[in-house]
């Protein structure tokens, strides 16, 4: 029935899936009628609609009963569970006890042969949102430890070099699971909005203790910000109180005319209104640590700093 309709190559199926997933963040549902990703793929490849509609037919004999299924469904679905079989995705039994969702997942091994399907080089892996079981593993342990009042924001065994995979994991984990924390929006601004290609988001995950100073990757170590926002807060314009109200540094009044503004919206002075709040995540349990911003507070806000 295959060669008879000229349906795609299982392998063919298999690589644009991978493709798929990779601009999709990494996932796809389950391949259902009115899917966004059946449709796509199934125009991807041109199919007509007698090859979309065409379906399979198996008669359960002791049930009774013919069970009907869409053939480009079925092939779908072969090519995904040929790739679980190959470790290139999770199955959605998996990733339904990893997240609460029934969804085919990319791993680690299927990451890295999507990205040579797209063209893009595996140096640009750390900088994607893309998910993969492996690092939704450590997601959901970042995002589920117990908030303690005597929380050390420090790791005291750190190694300013890390170049294990663990360590790549565990930073592609820190930052998936902050900004995720946050919905991809800067805590201050409240911008959101992802590249083009749907790959990657501006926002980042700040360190409140950072990475020189031997801070942990723990949600309650960090903040969802723009890249403005980010730079401005390692480098003390502003803090963050312990009611999660933002501190402007005073030195802003010292700025000449021409800077901390974009055409007329002062972009500094308007942090300095006292009435600018942090956007939070749903859970305070991933809320900013106060022994963390105290720290920031202490160390990288300092009022007396020179302009």
């Amino acid at each position: 029935m295959l060669e008879e309709l000229a349906m795609p190559a299982q392998k063919q199926v298999e690589r644009a899936l991978l493709r798929a997933m990779l601009k999709n963040g990494g996932v796809i549902k389950e391949f259902g009628s009115g899917e966004e990703t059946v449709e796509d793929l199934a125009h991807e490849f041109g199919l007509n609609e007698r090859q979309r509609s065409a379906f399979l037919e198996t008669t359960y004999r002791r049930q009774n009963r013919v069970k009907k299924a869409f053939l480009w469904h079925r092939l779908l679905f072969r090519a995904a569970d040929n790739l679980a079989r190959e470790n290139m995705v999770s199955r959605p039994t998996q990733t339904l006890q990893l997240t609460q969702k029934r969804e085919w997942m990319l791993t680690e091994k299927g990451f890295d042969e999507s990205l040579k399907l797209c063209n893009i080089p595996a140096s640009k892996k750390e900088c994607l949102t893309t998910k993969s079981f492996e690092v939704q593993t450590i997601v959901k342990n970042l995002i589920e430890s117990r908030k303690l009042e005597n929380y050390d924001p420090f790791d005291r065994d750190k190694k300013m070099v890390k170049t294990t995979r663990e360590a790549a994991l565990r930073n592609r984990a820190f930052r998936q699971a902050v900004v995720e924390a946050y919905n991809f929006r800067c805590a201050i601004c409240g911008l959101k909005i992802k590249s083009p290609d749907s790959l990657s988001w501006e926002v980042e995950a700040a360190h409140i203790v950072p990475h020189r100073s031997s801070g942990r990757d723990d949600v309650c170590n960090g903040i969802a910000l723009c890249h403005l926002h980010h730079w401005a807060f390692d480098v003390g314009w502003f803090t963050v109180l312990d009611d999660y109200k933002v501190k402007a540094s005073p030195q802003i009044d010292r700025l000449p005319p021409d800077c901390g503004q974009i055409e007329n919206f002062q972009i500094f002075r308007s942090l300095a209104s006292g009435r600018v709040k942090m956007r939070l995540p749903k859970s305070d349990e991933i809320y900013p640590h106060h022994n963390a911003i105290r720290w920031h507070r202490d160390n990288i806000f300092n009022e007396q700093c020179p302009c």
